[in-house]
């Protein structure tokens, strides 16, 4: 193991290089550009083994990356924004067929107006193409989760292509501290990737795409559902084995200073790491709060999620995005399903915040957990759905 400053960006691409995929398809695109331009470097230096299709489109790419995965390849790819937004269609695609591809995705605003930076409407629009979603708080983790990704999506009980979120320019463009692997410890770690079926295998012939109508289509979904319902485990393992390989354990989500909390920010991506330190702040005010990082959105681990909130008088979910259902942000919205089951539910309110880039800063965060507290004595929710920091 070794200590080296860069970026998420940077970062991500060394991961994909120590993955060493069979192929790399994909189509440049601000901010997430520079992961495939640095990978693409890696092809040319004869740094690995990769097969490099440069696409004409993120469309392209995806199916691309479909083919190359059909016939047995490890296969990886980077995109942001309108990029995933252009490959929606063959994300489902990617899914149904059980193709472990992984995608290194930087979130960024959806257009219009024409944004190029942070928030999570890119990613929150492909939630329910059955990928599996892994939220990144930095750049450490970052790194840590595209290996995990490999292994969690190549397990033969899921199955199912993963991707690995960075924020940004938040992180994507920041410069960080990181412990890296060294690169026979990734291949042991990862192994030989070897599919049941392979397009290639003439041997035992296989139909990839045909048409699925009303006779087995309900079964297909059914069997994918199912793949799905197997993940968190699959995570949970990984997880624990990469803490006793590599020292960093990783679960489903992170509580931090949750054992006595009254109160709890739920967020996902960098603003955890800014939730923490207004925690800290206000902990010393004597306000029992407390931070709650979701890192696996999908699969959306319901029932543990429950079990740890449900603890609190009151929480705060914080959403980079908006459903446009008026019902609040994607997170804030699983949160509250979550919740209803439970014996005992917190107040619950939500706050959508940094549409476009927009800071949010340890200050804003503070005045959150005030307004839990002043929640906590009315003992009611004056407004569900918050915008913060926002010129309303």
């Amino acid at each position: 193991m070794k200590i080296v400053a860069k970026t998420g960006n940077e970062i991500m691409a060394e991961a994909m290089r120590q993955v060493n995929p069979d192929v790399v398809a994909a189509y440049p695109i601000t901010p997430a550009t520079e992961v495939v331009q640095l990978f693409a470097s890696f092809v040319a230096d004869g740094l690995v083994d990769t097969e490099f299709v440069p696409a004409e489109s993120e469309h392209s790419a995806m199916s691309a990356c479909i083919g190359a995965a059909s016939a047995g390849g490890r296969v990886m790819t980077s995109t942001a924004s309108q990029g995933l937004a252009l490959m929606y269609e063959v994300l489902y695609i990617a899914a149904g067929l059980r193709l472990p591809i992984v995608l290194c995705e930087v979130n960024r605003a959806l257009s219009s107006p024409i944004n190029i930076h942070c928030d999570h409407s890119d990613t929150m629009g492909a939630r329910d193409s059955g990928w599996i979603q892994l939220f990144s708080e930095n750049s450490q983790e970052a790194y840590d989760n595209v290996i995990q990704a490999v292994k969690i999506a190549e397990h033969p009980e899921v199955l199912l292509p993963a991707m690995v979120t960075t924020d940004g320019f938040i992180i994507s463009h920041a410069m960080e501290r990181i412990e890296i692997l060294d690169d026979n410890e990734v291949k042991t770690y990862l192994g030989e990737y070897k599919p049941k079926h392979t397009l290639l295998n003439i041997k035992q012939p296989i139909t990839v795409g045909a048409l699925d109508l009303q006779d087995y289509y309900f079964e297909h979904k059914r069997a994918e559902i199912h793949s799905m319902q197997n993940v968190s485990k699959v995570i949970l393992n990984v997880g624990e084995e990469f803490g006793k390989k590599f020292g960093r354990k990783y679960g489903l989500f992170e509580e931090y200073k949750m054992e006595d909390a009254e109160m709890a920010i739920v967020a996902l991506g960098s603003t955890a790491g800014t939730a923490k330190v207004a925690c800290d702040a206000v902990r010393e005010k004597g306000l029992k709060a407390g931070v709650f990082k979701v890192r696996i959105f999908r699969p959306f681990a319901a029932q543990e999620i429950a079990e740890s909130l449900s603890r609190m008088k009151v929480i705060a979910v914080l959403d980079r995005s908006d459903s446009f259902s008026s019902q609040g942000g994607p997170l804030f919205t699983e949160i509250r399903s979550a919740l209803y089951e439970a014996k005992q539910r917190p107040l619950t309110v939500n706050y959508v915040y940094g549409l476009g880039g927009r800071d949010i800063n340890v200050e804003q965060i503070k005045e959150v957990y005030s307004d839990l507290k002043d929640t906590v004595t009315k003992n009611k929710v004056e407004s569900l759905v918050n915008y913060l920091g926002v010129r309303e």
